[in-house]
């Protein structure tokens, strides 16, 4: 049975968001809670999915220069088979199902914009059910904390 995420919860995520590195000892100084209670809620939290521990890595301080996000138009019924093609792409960081104009919208990154044009034309022309792209690039990025949690419900 899943425990309902509270306060306390909410508190340490906030804390790990700014800094994933946070030792449990200085997790429970700030909140004025025990250790073992900050260990024991972390790890309910990663075995029921709530968050994970991973890396953010910034595109462009690995050489991707080139950011778009890319909204395709699928075949009736084909949606799930293409996004489960883009899923195997190594430009594509993130694929996503949406109601609107586009069936799906992904984002990928590219050293350059001849390495783009090919994706496009000879990557994505060779996925089956792809019936339109619709390519935008990034100019300028104003947020991407890769994580969410709402700082209006956490108070510290």
């Amino acid at each position: 049975m899943k425990k309902e995420i509270d306060q306390v919860d909410r508190q340490i995520l906030q804390i790990l968001r700014h800094d994933g590195r946070a030792a449990y000892t200085e997790i429970a100084h700030q909140l004025g809670i025990s250790e073992g209670t900050v260990r024991t809620r972390i790890t309910r939290l990663l075995q029921e999915g709530v968050f994970g521990f991973s890396i953010h890595t910034d595109p462009r301080k690995l050489g991707l220069h080139v950011l778009a996000i890319i909204g395709l138009t699928t075949k009736l019924g084909l949606q799930q088979n293409v996004a489960e093609e883009l899923c195997k792409l190594p430009e594509v960081r993130f694929v996503g199902a949406f109601s609107g104009k586009h069936d799906l919208i992904i984002q990928a990154c590219f050293h350059d914009n001849e390495e783009l044009i090919t994706f496009v034309n000879e990557r994505l022309s060779q996925i089956h059910g792809i019936m339109s792209a619709d390519v935008s690039l990034e100019l300028k990025q104003y947020k991407d904390p890769f994580t969410y949690v709402r700082n209006d419900e956490v108070v510290i």
